[in-house]
């Protein structure tokens, strides 16, 4: 079982140029499940595109003063003109005015039940953000927004939007799973269980990662899912950040949701400064920091990258001492300890991964001999991005009102010159503190180098202390398009560019060294890209659930706004519609619905309403575009509702976890036949037990159990019978879980060493046991099972350094048998499947190609090598993950992504086992297509996501050429 490509880019934050060639060599996936409650990702639930109950999203709604709603609290209301209490706090008003319209909002005393998020108040607006609790705990994505004018002592409500949950009903709000279990199963659900290719660095990769429990949330789904919160780091194979926001169920301890909180384009610890900044300084260091910074401002110079000299604002304390890149001359004359605090860093060659959250050590603040900062903070990317980072705050100050990006003039920290593994490292990411950019290298420049990288980063901080639109599905589109549109106005009234100009809705099209812009940007707001056609179907393992990938369908709808009705007018609108409207689990259809309610709360015309909704009608973005999508396979199973539990087939049965349709209910696991005849049937009991990992022979079913203390192996005769529970010789979490006739394999991995272990049981006799030795000394995983026999990869370590090989272990005979390779120079090998005649596997000889591997496979003895995919340069398969029936060997390829599109998520192609015939394409469907499992003959099932939905589909032959 393996996910996409990209995930491993995805959980680092990566959408740079590398990062898309090295999101290939990933090689762990994580248990990713339910985002929340909502709106449905492609390959999963999410939080944001089938509304759950109890908090309908509907088009703006104007209530009458005593008007009365559906017993669900309304989305959007506006019109309104209602006084309200000017005599207390916006917050308190807000909820007593709330209280005082039952019949309306729904919303049972607001005092308990919501919670003050923040307001923000311009100009007499106040904009109050409400955090719905329930019996004292967070609610995921519920947040209720109360809009209100101020004048003297006279308040009055404008209108309201955001979701209130009204079906909750939990019985307890008190977690079964203890917080060290959930901490453990979040960074197993990171790390990952093998996938992909087991690599020679493995345990040391799997052995990076550890959880931090944040508490306890609830997810919104149905009658609402109690979840530990645990925010895992790490760092990846790629030598990249991780930073996961994990949530554990409550009662059967599984991993049910994980996201990025690391947000991309594509000061030292003890530093009081970086303290403060990162929300743990005291407020004696806070006025530490602004003594010995206020008396010594200067306005030095420097040199972009373009060429133009510009102002910055330095710092020096004292005469011979150097300039530092500290700018505070955004703060008025009489009152030096009050406003902005611009810093930018020196990572003097630090990793990405020590820069997020956190601060690397060996990182400094820029310092200069002279006013005049010299040809290395150009080259560096330091003066772009200090000086635009003054530019952005100039923007949202200038514009709006802003002050910062939180809004309280925060300080405001950049870090410069990060590498990947002490290389280029091409991007750049928000990590919730601080913007941090790569060093660059080859074809690009530091991500530094071009305005609307920076600008686009900074939103992203904006967005977060606003509507926080969650970072995964449409509401992380969003938040991804919010950020490429301020991003770009920002770039183009800084460095005086027409929106007539060719290249105006271009980003990142300075960054490049010898590419013209047009061939170096990442992004182009005017590609006019379509949910209808250009709608990308990742599940969350990808791309966050398509963050980046479908960003310009909605982002594409505001640049159109913003070229018809000019920059001033689009501009506002979209702040409002951001800052006074959105909440964070809000989707495309939602995001609609708040700037055109703030577009007409901003006096727009009925020709320019017109020209708002054009835009998003152009774009797609209209109720029902996903009954548009389409795909060319057999529906077995609709909306299963789970995510990363896999699939499993065999003798023409099939296994799989559902959930009930909100995806509020534990999954259970159930079987059914390939060919699509009959009814699934449920056979391991809907038990509030997590049932995952389905695996069957035809013959006999197989999960793993999941409760809030234990993880339990069952196994049932696919005839019906009595259920055994399997004692494995090792726990652990699991993967790779296979069963044939009466044995039963999978993966246990021991994350304080990295290393993994194929663990076996007989179900006849007993009997269990390992295929290695069970110390750090080898690792083995991938295994697959057939006839008596169990083929794995193995890694183990000589005097000169580690091997990697595909083994054949005969229980029967009791043999093992390495099949033929270099096991020195191999560099990665993957997923194994036996077949009739002997076993089959992925090769990855040469890593520093562009992602191809080969498939190779051998008889049980290790003669009669055939390769089936050779690994060559021109090859345009780059396998990932492979199953295999008796004559037929599918594929999983993860085509090299030049650029995001439906074409470079993970396609199905199969091969004959005599390796006779090319390639050829399973299925044409535009979506990912994950968890392959082979039935019988060329008959094979999977995940696919096109539709934005989850669905198990089937084909019984390939469709060949696409």
């Amino acid at each position: 079982m393996a996910t996409s490509a990209h995930e491993q880019a995805a959980r680092a934050g990566t959408d740079g140029p590398d990062a898309r060639r090295r999101c290939r060599r990933a090689s762990g996936y994580g248990l990713v499940a339910l985002v929340a409650a909502g709106l449905v990702l492609t390959g999963m639930p999410s939080v944001a595109s089938a509304q759950p109950s109890g908090a309908a999203q509907q088009a703006p709604t104007s209530a009458a003063p005593d008007g009365e709603t559906t017993t669900d609290t309304p989305a959007l209301v506006t019109g309104l003109d209602e006084k309200a209490d000017g005599s207390v706090s916006p917050a308190q008003a807000a909820r007593s005015y709330l209280g005082s319209r039952k019949a309306r909002f729904h919303i049972p005393d607001p005092a308990a039940t919501l919670r003050s998020a923040g307001t923000e108040s311009t100009d007499g607006q106040e904009v109050v953000r409400l955090q719905q609790r329930y019996r004292g705990v967070d609610v995921l994505g519920g947040e209720y927004v109360v809009r209100m004018t101020r004048s003297g002592s006279e308040r009055t409500v404008t209108g309201t939007s955001g979701r209130y949950y009204t079906d909750l009903d939990l019985d307890t709000v008190t977690p079964a799973v203890s917080e060290k279990v959930a901490v453990q199963r979040a960074v197993a659900a990171v790390a990952g269980r093998p996938g992909g290719l087991l690599r020679k660095d493995t345990p040391e990769t799997l052995s990076s990662f550890s959880g931090e429990s944040q508490g306890v949330a609830i997810l919104p789904q149905g009658d609402g899912v109690l979840a530990r919160h645990v925010t895992v780091t790490g760092v990846g194979a790629d030598g990249l950040p991780v930073k996961q926001e994990v949530y554990v169920d409550g009662a059967g301890g599984f991993p049910v949701l994980q996201y990025s909180a690391i947000k991309t384009f594509g000061a030292p610890a003890g530093d009081p400064a970086a303290a403060v900044a990162a929300g743990t300084g005291t407020t004696a260091e806070a006025a530490e920091v602004a003594a010995t910074t206020t008396p010594g401002s200067v306005v030095g110079t420097g040199v972009r990258y373009d060429g133009e000299t510009v102002d910055l604002g330095l710092y020096q304390a004292g005469p011979d001492t150097p300039f530092q890149l500290i700018d505070y001359t955004r703060r008025a004359a009489d009152k030096p300890f009050e406003g902005p605090l611009i810093k930018t860093y020196d990572a003097n060659g630090a990793s990405a991964a020590s820069a997020s959250g956190r601060w690397p050590s060996q990182a400094t603040i820029g310092e200069s001999a002279t006013a005049d900062l010299g040809q290395g903070f150009t080259d560096s990317g330091m003066v772009d991005a200090h000086w635009a980072a003054g530019q952005v705050y100039d923007y949202y100050k200038d514009t709006f009102g802003r002050a910062g990006l939180d809004g309280h003039d925060g300080y405001i920290n950049s870090i410069v010159g990060v590498t990947s593994n002490g290389g280029p490292y091409n991007n750049a990411f928000w990590d919730g503190t601080k913007m941090v950019y790569g060093k660059g290298g080859g074809d690009f420049r530091t991500f530094s180098a071009d305005t609307d990288v920076v600008g686009h980063e900074m939103t992203h901080g904006v967005v977060e202390h606003t509507a926080n639109l969650v970072y995964v599905g449409q509401s992380g589109a969003m938040n991804e398009a919010l950020a490429d549109y301020f991003g770009n106005a920002i770039d183009l009234e800084a460095n005086g560019v027409s929106m007539d100009d060719p290249d105006a809705a271009l980003l990142g099209e300075d960054l490049c060294t010898t590419l013209a812009p047009r061939d170096c940007a990442l992004r182009d707001l005017n590609d006019g890209a379509t949910t209808f056609a250009d709608f990308v179907g990742a599940g969350i393992s990808g791309d966050n659930g398509g963050v980046h990938l479908n960003s310009t369908i909605f982002s594409g709808a505001l640049w159109d706004i913003r070229e018809r009705l000019g920059a001033e007018l689009a501009d506002q609108v979209v702040y409002r519609a951001l800052s006074a409207y959105m909440t964070p689990l809000d989707d495309f259809l939602a995001g609609r619905a708040a700037v055109v309610a703030a577009a007409q709360e901003l006096g727009a015309t009925k020709a320019q309403l017109k020209i708002v909704n054009g835009a998003f009608d152009a774009h797609g973005i209209v109720a029902g575009w996903e009954k548009t999508l389409g795909i060319d396979s057999d529906l077995l199973v609709a909306d299963v509702n789970v995510g990363d539990t896999g699939v499993g087939a065999g003798g023409g049965r099939y296994a799989v976890s559902r959930s009930n349709e909100d995806g509020s209910e534990p999954y259970s696991v159930w079987l059914g036949r390939t060919d699509g005849k009959g009814r699934p049937e449920l056979v391991s009991g809907n038990n509030g037990s997590f049932n995952v990992y389905a695996a069957t022979d035809g013959k006999t079913v197989a999960w793993a159990e999941y409760t809030g203390s234990d993880i339990l192996m069952r196994a049932r005769a696919v005839t019906g019978g009595v259920t055994k529970t399997v004692q494995f010789s090792h726990n652990g979490p699991v993967g790779g879980l296979a069963v044939d006739g009466d044995l039963m394999v999978r993966t246990v991995t021991d994350y304080t060493t990295g290393t993994q272990h194929v663990n076996w049981a007989n179900l006849k006799t007993g009997e269990t046991g390992l295929v290695d030795s069970g110390t750090p000394a080898q690792s083995t995983a991938l295994p697959s099972v057939k006839d008596g026999k169990i083929a794995y990869v193995k890694l183990w370590y000589a005097a000169d350094g580690p091997r990697l090989g595909v083994e054949v272990f005969d229980t029967v005979a009791g043999t093992k048998t390495l099949m033929p390779m270099d096991y020195a120079t191999v560099m990665g090998v993957g997923q194994t499947a036996l077949t009739d005649d002997g076993v089959v596997w992925i090769e990855d000889d040469d890593i520093t190609d562009a992602g191809q591997a080969a498939v190779r496979t051998a008889s049980f003895d290790g003669t009669h090598p055939v390769t089936l995919v050779p690994e060559t340069p021109a090859s345009t398969l780059y396998p990932y993950s492979l199953t295999a029936s008796g004559t037929a060997v599918t594929i999983t390829s993860l085509p090299q992504a030049t650029s995001w599109a439906n074409e470079t998520l993970p396609k199905l192609y199969q091969v004959a086992v005599d390796g006779k015939k090319a390639p050829q394409r399973m299925s044409c469907s535009r979506g990912e297509q994950l968890f392959a499992a082979a039935d019988e003959g060329q008959r094979v099932l999977w995940l696919d996501g096109t539709t934005s939905h989850t669905n198990l589909v089937k084909r019984d032959r390939p469709v060949g050429t696409c």
